[in-house]
């Protein structure tokens, strides 16, 4: 393990990188040893941080569970971070680039819990039985870390890479539709990007949830009642800029559209 006042030190770094939406360099090319309970440690040092100030954590994101994002990102495991109340926006909201480093879409499944969910030994089922309904979701990708040679401490680190998620409006339970099925055709300015569905989410989208119980229990939590989990990617991320017009299709789940301004 990383040293505590390295871990602090680092922590730090991220947290003023997001002040200034600024990037600093790999951890990994400053501490080549540094672990994934490492990685986890500084997230976890960031987001004791936003809590004490004030910010209220609403959720969490699982990200690399796909085979698309695995290979646009070279790295092979999923990861999480969390989400806190001031980045979740509605369909149709006009979202500031300012506020980013860099932005990337992601097209996901956004699950609401009914009930706590605990591991070690949490499976697809209970995880289904755990969910109150899905949602629509883009996510916002957004780097506080020099993207070129990333590893996944890099990332972990970085709260996931997580900047901020739009929600759409159409609700579906798990037993109203067969949700690894659900589309997603990605649209920049009236031209279509990315495509795909949302089994390519280790194979169903709620298996995620599933893994997040499991990987919490390892770390001493659970998942509550209440938040918001968003599941991981079906496709590739794509770039935006500002001026830049969105809009994903998700067929029976409604569609979903923002601006970047």
């Amino acid at each position: 393990m990383l040293p505590p006042e390295v871990i602090r030190q680092l922590a730090d770094e991220l947290a003023e990188a997001d002040r200034t939406h600024g990037v600093i360099p790999r951890i990994t090319a400053r501490y080549p040893d540094a672990t994934v309970e490492d990685s986890y440690a500084i997230q976890g040092v960031w987001r004791d941080a936003n809590v004490a100030a004030g910010r209220r954590l609403v959720g969490r994101k699982i990200g690399l569970t796909s085979k698309a994002m695995q290979q646009a990102t070279g790295i092979t495991e999923p990861d999480y971070g969390v989400m806190f109340d001031d980045t979740v926006y509605d369909s149709g909201a006009e979202i500031p680039v300012a506020q980013f480093s860099n932005v990337r879409i992601e097209v996901e499944l956004a699950f609401v819990l009914k009930a706590p969910l605990e591991g070690p030994d949490c499976t697809l089922d209970d995880a289904l039985a755990a969910i109150d309904y899905a949602v629509p979701a883009l996510e916002v990708l957004n780097s506080h870390i020099e993207l070129e040679g990333r590893t996944i401490v890099d990332t972990i680190a970085d709260n996931a890479a997580y900047g901020a998620m739009v929600l759409g409006d159409v609700r579906k339970r798990p037993d109203e539709i067969d949700l690894r099925w659900v589309p997603g055709v990605l649209s920049r300015n009236g031209e279509i990007e990315e495509t795909g569905v949302a089994a390519g989410v280790l194979g169903h989208p709620a298996t995620g949830v599933a893994w997040l119980a499991n990987k919490f229990h390892q770390h001493g939590g659970r998942l509550e009642a209440g938040e918001i989990i968003l599941a991981g990617s079906f496709t590739r991320p794509m770039w935006v800029s500002r001026g830049d017009s969105v809009l994903c299709d998700y067929g029976p789940m409604g569609t979903i559209t923002c601006r970047f301004v």
